[in-house]
């Protein structure tokens, strides 16, 4: 794992501008650096190399070709990269390799393959940077499910490209101005959504794509795709088959497969065990695949509600890994706080950044790549939203629009807090807590008009973030471009779809990114290994939900490792208690970071309605955390812009 960085400028290239570049994303791979400029041309590359697999020199980035037209800087891992070797070797002549590393693998396939037929080929999880001399020509390319990022974009008349947005600020060109379009986004998904970044002019590549530059920057391409989700998607929801019992034999030997590629390293590994259904089953395959104890590691905390590791613990025990727990006071957690608008360089509002990022500190006093479960939800139907989700919406769906919209102006009328009182009146079983804050959220899904509005509305965080933002307005995503979405059986499949596309990669894996490289950590994901998800999609959805359990074939693998009494139990979420910290100990902070003068003199957002939500907040009478949070992140990411 490591970090690239690059620009290309007709003015000239300075080989110290991009070593400065390179240096504020360090921590990405503080085992190496280099730094390439092709002066002729005005493009330089860097990099930080976290070394992995080929310790030595051989390994060493920029890697130009053997004939000096290709370069490439590279972050990530083929875990393929011996097969494509083979496959080099035997199509071509002796290859003189240099060393073992997958990035003098992948040159030589860029070279002899070209860029859609190298892509093609690979297994793994990278970004990278590929200059053809000969051609003038640069290349920009991710990978299939996105785990490693990639932005790129002009600025002051240079083309900058990297791994992280922080690196683009030290350059003389940069120029840094905050998309209000993209902030209003940011705002109803708690990340900012491929392709947009928060700055003008500064694109997140897509997953599974990539871009031909030319003339400086001048002519970019638009994004090309290699491997298309959506005619994945498309097909195997159409033509979803096979029993049980050979499905599951077939998921078994895919995961063995997946993980076991996924435990090449050269250096310690060991795996995050958060004692939930997708790390436990990682954790149990790699343990069944190695002749040592693996190493396992949780983070807990005391409060009732937000701790797994009693879970995790039991797991760990069967499974007889090497297992490490650390219990996090909520002062330790509250900590990392300030840390984390400079860690994730573009606002982020996922509260559990915070455990994710103290987990991967624990585990990197041991190891240096961690396997990690996430991607099992949206491939094996794992939300509670997917199935009650679902459930409303076959119940709304046969009410006309007109009614639902008057059961809504219902709803919105009546006091949540009138009801829920009513409500404590009940014995226990039939009590409904904080109807509130879930009544006026009943009121405006109910009205959606399709599946797809509905979903966006279920999953949104600000409503109508446009009215909330100054000068903002909110650009059309795939939610609301039905021509851009694949044809699919129903909602849940299409629930699945749009989070594999959305949520996945714009949240989930840059939380994960990001905390893990803070560390100099490497996490793995092998779940999200491209013939499981294509598998995933050829599963039925009636043997992803069955018998009123989500991930019924998951569970069926992981049955075979684990006793069902160790796992069959609610998920809970990876969460920290934000909504009382905000009550309490972080109330001052927020004050701060919210005050009516300063939210006017900065001139982002209207201040009325945060004031009120944080008033009402506090004060107990609504729950506000994750709209306030979302606000907070992006203060706090402001102030370390002044820096």
């Amino acid at each position: 794992m490591c970090g690239i960085v690059g620009y290309w400028d007709k003015r000239g290239a300075d080989v110290s501008v991009v070593e400065r570049m390179a240096e504020k994303i360090q921590h990405r791979g503080p085992d190496d650096a280099g730094a390439w400029v092709d002066k002729n041309n005005g493009l330089a590359l860097a990099h930080q190399r976290l070394s992995i697999l080929d310790l030595s020199q051989a390994g060493h980035q920029p890697m130009a070709s053997p004939c000096g037209r290709y370069t490439l800087v590279y972050n990530g891992e083929i875990y393929n990269h011996q097969d494509v070797r083979k496959e080099l070797e035997q199509q071509h002549a002796h290859f003189d390799w240099r060393g073992h590393s997958d990035t003098e693998t992948l040159l030589a396939a860029l070279r002899y393959w070209g860029m859609e037929e190298t892509l093609k080929r690979l297994n793994g999880m990278f970004a990278f940077a590929f200059w053809d001399k000969s051609e003038r020509t640069l290349y920009l390319a991710r990978d299939r499910m996105g785990e490693k990022p990639l932005y790129y974009g002009q600025s002051g008349g240079a083309f900058l490209f990297g791994s992280e947005l922080k690196s683009f600020v030290v350059h003389p060109q940069w120029q840094g101005a905050v998309d209000r379009n993209a902030l209003t986004l940011y705002l109803r998904h708690n990340a900012v959504p491929t392709p947009w970044s928060i700055y003008q002019g500064i694109s997140k590549l897509p997953a599974a794509h990539f871009v031909v530059i030319r003339e400086c920057g001048g002519s970019v391409s638009e994004p090309q795709c290699y491997w298309s989700l959506a005619s994945i998607a498309q097909a195997g929801a159409r033509r979803a088959g096979g029993s049980p019992e050979e499905l599951t034999d077939e998921l078994d030997a895919l995961l063995r497969d997946a993980v076991g590629k996924r435990m090449a390293a050269d250096v310690p590994l060991g795996a995050f065990l958060s004692g939930g259904f997708d790390s436990s089953m990682v954790a149990a395959l790699m343990q069944a695949q190695s002749s040592q104890p693996v190493k396992t590691f949780t983070i807990g905390f005391n409060e009732k509600g937000y701790n797994e590791a009693v879970h995790a613990k039991a797991v760990a025990k069967h499974l007889g890994t090497d297992h490490t727990e650390l219990y996090v006071t909520p002062e330790e957690a509250m900590d990392v706080i300030p840390r984390l608008s400079s860690i994730w360089d573009e606002p982020f509002s996922d509260s559990s950044q915070i455990p994710t990022l103290l987990v991967s500190g624990l585990a990197k006093k041991d190891v240096t790549v961690c396997l990690s479960g996430d991607g099992g939800d949206e491939l094996f139907f794992g939300y509670h939203r997917y199935t009650k989700g679902d459930q409303v919406w076959r119940m709304l769906r046969l009410l006309p629009v007109s009614i639902r919209k008057l059961v809504a102006k219902l709803v919105r009328v009546f006091p949540g807090e009138t009801l829920e009182s009513l409500f404590r009146l009940l014995p226990g079983r039939y009590q409904v807590k904080h109807l509130a804050d879930r009544l006026p959220k009943l009121a405006d899904i109910i009205t959606m008009p399709t599946g797809e509005s509905y979903y966006h509305r279920l999953v949104s965080h600000w409503k109508s973030p446009a009215d909330l933002v100054i000068g903002g307005h909110e650009p059309d995503t795939l939610f609301s471009m039905k021509d851009k979405l694949p044809r699919l059986p129903g909602l849940p499949e299409m629930m699945m779809y749009l989070d594999s596309m959305t949520y996945l990669p714009d949240d989930i894996l840059t939380k994960v990114d990001r905390a893990s490289m803070a560390v100099s950590l490497e996490a793995r994901v092998p779940l999200l290994d491209h013939r499981l998800v294509e598998f995933a999609w050829n599963v039925p959805t009636s043997l992803k939900y069955r018998e009123g359990k989500s991930k019924w074939l998951l569970r069926q693998v992981l049955y075979r490792y684990l006793p069902r009494e160790l796992m069959d139990r609610p998920k809970m979420g990876f969460g920290v208690p934000i909504e009382h910290w905000l009550r309490g100990p972080l109330r001052d902070w927020a004050e701060s970071l919210l005050n009516e003068t300063r939210l006017k003199e900065e001139g982002f957002f209207d201040p009325v309605p945060i004031r009120n939500m944080l008033r009402e907040h506090v004060s107990g009478e609504r729950r506000w955390h994750y709209y306030l949070w979302d606000i907070l992140m992006f203060q706090a990411w402001l102030e370390e812009q002044k820096r």
